[in-house]
């Protein structure tokens, strides 16, 4: 197996690490993926909200959250405050409802701002990984385990995989764009 081929998963783990980050983006419908890294002061400890309570979505436009230790409430409503979401937790006692309100154009343009900062997060990302391999082909032509046609080959190999992974990039960012801009 070559040294390209080695370093594939890098290269799908940089593209899981984009969609986990822009799945917290809002977008014009409630998901789970908002609210589940806030940070919860838990146990004298800060803790996402996703391992102290379970997160529903209700509705189109509104989020369930239920503490699994109800003492939590609090707390957890406190750190939904704090965050940046912008939202305010509404709590009746047995769960957290959090009524998300629609987007305006202004809030929707600055998650555009957000979501190409971190689609430009991820090409850096790309073109760091892609630098370490080829790194890793002088290294092997140094060491007299590869020929300098096979440098050449699997460098040539190394750009293909960039483009076709800044391609993905790019379609992933397209539609989330569309997703936010939706209204």
């Amino acid at each position: 197996m070559n040294i390209v081929q080695q370093n594939k998963a890098q290269f799908d783990a940089a593209i899981d690490h984009l969609r986990h980050d822009i799945s917290s983006l809002r977008t014009g419908r409630a998901t789970p993926a908002l609210v589940e890294d806030v940070l919860i002061e838990a146990y004298g400890t800060k803790q996402p909200l996703k391992a102290v309570a379970s997160i529903s979505v209700a509705d189109a436009k509104t989020l369930a959250i239920e503490p699994w230790d109800k003492s939590l409430t609090p707390a957890i409503e406190a750190g939904l405050r704090s965050s940046s979401l912008g939202i305010s937790p509404v709590n009746d006692g047995k769960a957290i409802r959090l009524p998300l309100p629609s987007l305006t154009q202004e809030r929707r343009a600055e998650l555009i701002k957000v979501l190409h900062q971190k689609l430009e997060q991820a090409r850096i990302a790309l073109r760091k990984i892609r630098e370490d391999i080829r790194r890793e082909i002088d290294q092997a032509e140094t060491d007299s385990t590869i020929g300098e046609d096979q440098k050449f080959k699997m460098n040539d190999e190394v750009e293909k995989l960039v483009k076709d992974y800044n391609e993905k990039i790019k379609t992933i960012g397209e539609e989330k764009e569309v997703e936010i801009t939706t209204i």
